[in-house]
């Protein structure tokens, strides 16, 4: 579907994702990584952004596998798009859960080994959803990584935080000690360990 793609106007790949049959022989070539690189969040206006997520989260586990997007085009795609379009994108539910989904399953690849051999530790994630929250656990563990919705184990550190300002973090496009001095990052716990939580990985970049 790559070649079928080219290089369509937002509009049309918006219509060619909405009008597609993952069990079509294009929906079953879907590149999802040729996808994000050449989609440019500056030139879509914040309904299209959030409606091509939309569609490849529609396709996902039928045509589309989220886990082809490459980290780096996942950073980039990210840090291109405009602070409404990304909240808009956050703000849909579904949506939501599949981002912080796919950043939490891929965490463990992007642990540093090398600085956690002796770490043990149970982070856990509060991201604010309606009256609730939206929760996630990492487990670091003798230079391995777990994570998972479950809270499993005690949390060495609880971390809230608003989905948007996560993604832009985890993205390497915001800066966790200026979320936290500006009050939209919230610890209880070990405030040491989680200061330096974010060294522990090695974060895609642009």
């Amino acid at each position: 579907m790559t070649d079928a793609i080219g290089k369509p106007t937002p509009s049309q790949l918006v219509e060619l994702l909405a009008n597609l049959d993952p069990e079509s022989a294009g929906g079953q070539q879907v590149d999802v990584d040729a996808i994000g690189r050449a989609l440019d969040p500056t030139k879509l206006r914040r309904g299209e952004f959030t409606a091509i997520l939309e569609h490849l989260d529609r396709l996902a586990g039928t045509a589309v596998d989220l886990s082809t997007l490459d980290a780096h085009t996942f950073a980039a795609l990210i840090g291109r798009a405009g602070k409404d379009q990304l909240r808009d994108a956050l703000a849909r539910p579904a949506l939501r859960t599949r981002i912080l989904g796919e950043i939490f399953r891929r965490m463990p690849a992007h642990l540093r080994p090398d600085r956690t051999r002796s770490v043990n530790a149970v982070v856990h994630w509060r991201f604010p959803s309606g009256t609730d929250y939206e929760r996630y656990e990492t487990i670091i563990e003798n230079g391995t990584c777990g994570t998972g919705r479950d809270r499993t184990r005690d949390a060495r550190v609880t971390i809230t935080v608003d989905p948007y300002d996560f993604v832009r973090l985890i993205t390497s496009h915001a800066s966790a000690p200026v979320l936290f001095m500006t009050g939209k990052l919230k610890v209880r716990g070990d405030l040491a360990f989680a200061a330096g939580l974010i060294s522990l990985f090695d974060l895609p970049r642009a």
